[in-house]
């Protein structure tokens, strides 16, 4: 479990994070979700320690990630996995070689021990055969699948996802979606998923947390959101056509 406690950011004069408090269950995919400029990407870099938050403390585990120091959060980054936005593979590597690269760099695990790692992460998000691929050789689908692979090489216990359907058409949505969903529970990972995606939100959350304006306004599950009467997660939430036309589905049953 992962324990933020207060923690708030500013850059210059602007607040971007204030007193942001939450508990981010094992085993649970927990959705940070808001409008563009809320201070979601903000509050995942000061998760993995990108950023460092101005105040509040963070716990890795009632392990206090905030008074750690260099070489301390740097084993603890041993633990954390990360699916970047875009991805963020090399392209100059293979995609065989790109799920290798944290392990020859944090590990002291053979040639052959990374290859067979490897070879079980790729096998684990459906791929097969592209080993030998680089990265402009395959579609947005497979890069976000071998950036997955990639991610949980290191067996992570923590997830972090920021937009992972970014750019994806809603099919292979789904794909990366229950990709997310069935690794943090076969691996028991807690994960944390930055998205304004509510298609993602409505079938794969198990906790949501609405930021605005730089606040965590709201907590709760897919449930909950239903029949919230909170005024600003509403026009956030119902701004999306795929919401309204589901709460019009779950009204008439």
């Amino acid at each position: 479990m992962i324990e933020v406690a207060n923690i708030s950011k500013s850059f210059g004069d602007r607040q971007v994070l204030s007193e942001v408090s939450m508990y981010l269950e094992t085993g649970k995919v927990n959705m940070v979700i808001g409008e563009s400029g809320a201070g979601k990407s903000v509050f995942l870099k000061c998760l993995v320690g990108l950023v460092k938050a101005d105040a509040g403390e963070i716990f890795y585990d009632r392990r206090n990630f905030t008074e750690m120091n260099y070489h301390q959060k740097k084993e603890l980054h041993r633990e954390i996995g990360m699916l970047f936005q875009g991805g963020a593979l090399f392209d100059s590597l293979t995609v065989e070689q790109n799920v290798i690269f944290p392990l020859e760099m944090f590990t002291n695990m053979s040639k052959s021990e990374s290859l067979d790692r490897a070879n079980f992460c790729l096998q684990r998000v459906n791929l097969t055969n592209a080993n030998n691929f680089y990265p402009d050789e395959i579609s947005g689908g497979m890069k976000k699948r071998v950036a997955i692979a990639r991610a949980i090489a290191m067996n992570p216990k923590y997830l972090f996802c920021d937009e992972p359907n970014s750019g994806l058409d809603p099919q292979t949505s789904i794909v990366i979606d229950n990709l997310i969903k069935e690794i943090t529970q076969e691996f028991n990972m807690t994960t944390v998923v930055i998205s304004h995606d509510m298609n993602s939100v409505m079938e794969i959350s198990d906790n949501i947390f609405f930021i605005f304006s730089g606040q965590k306004w709201w907590e709760g599950n897919k449930q909950d959101l239903l029949t919230t009467d909170n005024k600003e997660l509403c026009d956030f939430v119902y701004a999306s056509s795929f919401m309204k036309e589901f709460k019009k589905s779950q009204n008439r049953k």
